[in-house]
């Protein structure tokens, strides 16, 4: 029942756009604005149930870690086992995707479903990272408003029935929309959604992503004021040789980075192959080991922004700054290992505060005429962490330069953010968020158009027709069969059409000049190569492409399978690439008329080939009140009319292939095909 008039509240809504007539842009700006909203207020709703699990977790007249430290052993112990028992089973049971810390989910919604998530995503990642972080979970707020902000995204263009290829843009707004409620910052958010989740600096439709990074900081801003994540130093670059210190520094969090995607996969690999115990109960185990460390160090306990916020006033014990990065890792590790739920974008930026606070102490006592206090390294090596973590030092520095608003600080960012990110990244290929995505066997280029190619089977490809050479054939023949077909490669088979191997054009002309001699006693078998490959018709010409890559060949052969290996064919090189290119503009056709059901331009155009397109144009002036027949439109023209739209009473019918005797009146609209030229002619005709 609910389906149904949610189905039906769809289907109108999607008609009223409809009728409005507008162009695509001005409908993906309309939906940017509204996902923004939304993702403002659901920043809001978790940073409000956060704080409220927290205070009933650790009461006090305090701060949140002072209520830790004065909370008794036992239920530091305890708390972060119930919040485990409360989330385990609400992720297991009804939303898995909300395990862990959440944009490795969105990357893979948008690469393997058109960016589909459901509905039910956003409530189930709400309640679970809010119980995990709550309730002292090492995890970060940032990562589940990313993630729910990409569930409202994905929910309203369902809603709205967008197509795939706009869908995975409104995803990207929702993602955009979180970070910039996160962090108070909208060129950080807008940045982030094109880096990280759609990993595409080309985004076709960029302004409504940044429309709905400024949405949600407006509305974060209305109802919980300008407020500042970290308590920021003044910052000043001492001297020109402090740099010297920020490329070692850079070094460091690329190493500090590579440390923790390493110690939280293994975490996960531990608890999901290793720890036999029913996997809804797994955050309650993590949350016991989470409270023995957090006795000892209880700043590891939550998000940690207190913590940061010491090392940033320089009110911090360096030694102290030092055990918490490894403290930290190990922490969050085990937390979001266990199944818990929460980012790590907050706890990279505990590690880099603690990171830089130590190591700026250490410079600063042995260069202090030349170096700034510990605690301006503190807020350089912040971004340097995200930016190893990520991959993603753009996000990484413009988030720091929003936090503090200071342009000084711009140099030693870029060059700690770009260090790290370059050691980071040769000491492990993948980033925090693409890992998780390769071990689970998922492309991360899937969908783009390098990958078209993995979807082509071979058997829509190969050619049947192909000329095959018997193994017991003599030279003679051999040659016979080479000047007839002109293909640069035969297959060569036994009696039941079995291959036995592969006879290279080059390789007969070595023995062309003893053709006379060899003519009867040499035969196929014995110069045909048997390191070769072969296909089947379910292979994909991507499996295709590698396999002729590797041999240097132009074609391979195609078999019926692989235990008969009877030959049925051959697949070309040529033939691939020509499948590729039509794939391309398939989809480009596809999309973009899809895109035109419910996103109108003002003058829609098709381009199906160089210099062909499809266009709806008004009627000429001339043309009414006449047929198409009379017109004579196709041999006059040059262009073929395949449909007319009418508008009858505001609605709108369409007439495919309209009969030669139809006639054309004012409210018509001509849909016609040709070459570009013709069709711009017959818009100007009077």
């Amino acid at each position: 029942m609910i389906k149904k008039i949610y189905t039906k509240i769809s289907l109108r809504s999607v008609t009223l756009l409809e009728r409005a007539n507008m162009t695509e842009h001005t409908f993906m700006i309309i939906i940017a604005i509204i996902i923004g909203i939304l993702g403002g207020f659901g920043g809001i709703a978790i940073r409000a149930l956060i704080k409220l699990i927290s205070d009933i977790s650790f009461q006090g007249p305090d701060g949140l870690l002072q209520n830790i430290i004065n909370t008794p052993w036992y239920l530091i112990l305890l708390i972060p086992m119930i919040g485990g028992l409360l989330a385990g089973p609400l992720i297991y049971f009804f939303a898995p995707e909300a395990k862990g810390h959440g944009v490795p989910e969105v990357m893979q919604a948008i690469l393997l479903k058109g960016g589909f998530i459901r509905a039910r995503v956003a409530f189930v990642k709400v309640l679970a990272s809010a119980l995990s972080i709550g309730t002292g979970g090492s995890v970060g707020r940032e990562g589940p408003i990313i993630q729910i902000g990409s569930s409202i995204g994905s929910t309203v263009g369902q809603f709205f029935r967008v197509p795939k290829k706009r869908l995975k843009t409104l995803v990207g707004c929702g993602a955009a929309a979180g970070i910039a409620a996160a962090f108070n910052a909208p060129i950080a958010g807008a940045l982030f959604a094109v880096e990280i989740v759609l990993m595409d600096f080309t985004v076709a439709q960029f302004s409504p992503i940044v429309i709905s990074s400024v949405m949600a900081t407006v509305i974060s801003r209305m109802f919980e004021g300008d407020f500042v994540a970290f308590l920021v130093p003044k910052y000043e670059l001492a001297t020109p040789y402090e740099i010297i210190f920020y490329f070692i520094l850079g070094a460091l969090s690329g190493v500090i980075s590579y440390l923790f995607i390493k110690a939280l996969y293994y975490s996960e690999d531990v608890f999901d192959n290793k720890i036999k115990f029913p996997e809804y109960l797994q955050p309650v185990l993590g949350g016991l080991i989470l409270g023995i460390v957090a006795l000892a160090y209880p700043q590891i306990m939550g998000v940690g922004y207190e913590s940061i916020n010491l090392a940033l006033k320089g009110d911090m014990l360096w030694y102290i700054a030092i055990i918490l990065i490894f403290a930290k890792i190990f922490a969050t590790s085990i937390t979001l290992g266990s199944g818990g739920s929460g980012g790590i974008f907050a706890p990279s930026l505990f590690m880099g505060a603690m990171l830089g606070y130590f190591f700026g102490t250490v410079v600063h006592s042995y260069f202090p005429n030349i170096t700034a206090p510990a605690n301006a390294y503190a807020l350089v090596a912040m971004g340097g962490l995200v930016a190893g973590t990520t991959r993603a030092p753009i996000t990484a520095i413009i988030i720091v330069f929003e936090i503090t608003s200071d342009y000084r600080i711009i140099l030693p960012l870029m060059i700690t953010c770009i260090i790290s990110m370059i050691v980071s990244s040769k000491l492990s290929r993948e980033s925090i968020y693409t890992l998780k995505l390769v071990l689970r066997n998922i492309n991360i280029k899937e969908g783009t158009d390098s990958n078209i190619i993995e979807g082509i089977p071979v058997d829509e490809v190969y050619s049947k027709n192909c000329d095959t050479i018997n193994a017991t054939d003599n030279f003679s023949r051999v040659i016979n069969t080479v000047i007839k077909s002109k293909s640069p490669e035969y297959p060569v088979v036994d009696s039941n059409k079995k291959i036995l191997g592969v006879l290279f054009l080059n390789d007969v002309k070595n023995y062309l000049y003893e053709k006379d001699i060899l003519k009867n006693v040499l035969i196929a078998n014995d110069i045909a190569k048997t390191d070769f490959d072969i296909v089947t018709p379910d292979d994909s010409c991507s499996e295709a492409l590698n396999k002729i890559g590797r041999f240097n060949q132009e074609g391979v052969p195609v078999v019926n399978n692989k235990k008969d290996k009877k030959i049925i064919g051959m697949l070309w090189r040529k033939d691939i690439l020509d499948a590729y290119l039509k794939a391309i503009e398939v989809r480009e056709i596809s999309s973009h008329l899809a895109s035109s059901i419910v996103m109108k331009d003002e003058e829609p155009e098709v381009r199906f080939m160089e210099g062909y397109s499809i266009s709806e144009i008004p009627p000429p002036k001339s043309f009414i009140g006449k047929s198409i027949k009379q017109l004579n439109i196709r041999a006059k023209y040059g262009v073929d009319v395949l449909s007319i739209k009418t508008k009858i009473k505001k609605k709108e019918k369409v007439k495919a292939i309209p009969s030669p005797d139809y006639v054309i009146n004012e409210n018509d609209t001509l849909v016609v095909a040709g070459e570009n030229r013709n069709i711009n002619l017959l818009k100007n005709l009077p």
